[in-house]
């Protein structure tokens, strides 16, 4: 009867029920000192973006966890490419225009050093290290010889102001770098005209930032928030442990490499005399005696020697790795062993049960992030462009425009 009692004041908005549920916002000793602050994302971004971004930036160079799993990201989520698949039922003018998009992909990048699918490795890169990319799509002149005049440009995100927040002439808001009108559309980009943490372009003294219209500009990020307008690195879970256990290692490794300097300690009752192969060191003027293999020595009377025993890391160190891992491995949203390279503890059971989810999360940003924000923009503008510049004759049949329009785009395993 008891239990039933219980079960019924849970189940029915008893007061104990109702209290388990608001325990998170109870103010009791155990939570006084957490107070966070009732922020909007968007003030978040801009107040601490700048500096997330430059430590993101950091880590990726110099933190081998955080390159590894910056390339197993981008490998996963890109491949070789994800790639556009006509569903136009005339097979000759399908032909016509892959033919045309596979040899306009490598005149795709506005710097010429990869090609489309080279771009969007890039742009998945950028999404893990800055969390967003800003590519600019560029009109050509018909002189410069491409077979479609267009080509992408790909921004940074420190391209675009987080402190960019005020008012345009015209009215429009302008907030963290991007302007609204007056119904929250976005209408243009404020981009800087030089990387603010490149010192080797000195140019003439220009404007600080110039307006780009936003039907030129592509802006691919993925939106965890409702009115969220700019973004945060994908790394910036997990940052502070990643951070914080590379510094671990370089001092355990440091530890170790100094106690190993010192083979052994020679104590002696009378300074003076010298040891047999002892030099003086000219910094110190400390005697230093060498060895060599093979040598015996033999000790004067009065004199002690007593081998170096430095403590090793303890047999906690590798549990401790290994746990501080797989939490920065949660954090990015990324199997264990793709961050670490460290299969010893697994099996196909479980490599396949991550795997699985792993797939399932870079699906959803294949299919709602890349190819939605980027791969058909490109494509749509792509095929105006080339009806227009003459490259393809599609005025004959407007059905078939459409259905050009219409495409699905797929990833090649």
């Amino acid at each position: 009867m008891g239990l039933f009692n219980a079960f019924r004041r849970q189940h029915t908005g008893g007061s104990s029920g109702v209290r388990a549920r608001l325990e998170g916002a109870m103010s009791r000793r155990r939570l006084r000192g957490w107070q966070p602050p009732l922020e909007n994302i968007n003030s978040l971004v801009a107040s601490g973006g700048p500096r997330l971004l430059a430590r993101s930036r950091e880590l990726v160079v110099t933190n081998g966890y955080a390159a590894n799993a910056c390339e197993a990201y981008a490998a996963n989520l890109v491949g070789d490419g994800i790639k556009p698949s006509s569903l136009i039922e005339d097979g000759e003018l399908r032909d016509k225009i892959q033919r045309l998009w596979l040899a306009w992909t490598d005149q795709a990048d506005a710097d010429g050093l990869t090609d489309f699918y080279g771009l969007q490795a890039m742009i998945a890169r950028e999404m893990f290290v800055a969390g967003e990319c800003f590519v600019r799509i560029r009109p050509r002149r018909t002189e410069d010889g491409l077979l479609v005049p267009m080509q992408l440009q790909l921004l940074h995100s420190e391209m675009l102001p987080f402190e960019k927040v005020e008012t345009a002439p015209n009215g429009n808001r302008i907030r963290c770098g991007i302007e609204f009108d007056l119904i929250g559309r976005r209408v243009a980009y404020h981009f800087r005209r030089r990387h603010p943490g490149d010192s080797t372009d000195r140019g003439d003294v220009v404007p600080a930032t110039s307006r780009v219209s936003a039907e030129d500009v592509l802006h691919i990020y993925r939106p965890i928030d409702a009115g969220q307008i700019r973004s945060l690195p994908h790394v910036a879970p997990a940052m502070v442990r990643l951070f914080l256990l590379d510094q671990y290692d370089d001092a355990e490794l440091d530890r170790k490499k100094t106690a190993a300097m010192f083979a052994d300690f020679i104590t002696k009752n009378a300074p003076e005399e010298a040891l047999m192969g002892e030099v003086e060191d000219e910094g110190t003027g400390i005697g230093i005696a060498s060895l060599e293999p093979g040598t015996l020595q033999v000790l004067l009377p009065g004199e002690d020697i007593k081998f170096s025993s430095p403590a090793d890391v303890g047999g906690g160190y590798e549990a401790f790795q290994y746990r501080t891992l797989l939490a920065i491995s949660a954090s990015l949203g990324l199997p264990y062993h793709l961050v670490t390279g460290d299969v010893r503890q697994a099996n196909y059971s479980s490599l396949r049960a991550e795997l699985v989810e792993f797939r399932r999360r870079i699906g959803q940003l294949q299919h709602g992030v890349l190819a939605h924000q980027f791969c058909r923009p490109v494509w749509i503008r792509w095929l105006e462009t080339a009806a227009l510049s003459g490259a393809l004759d599609l005025a004959r049949d407007a059905e078939k425009m459409a259905g050009l329009i219409v495409e699905r785009w797929w990833k090649k395993e």
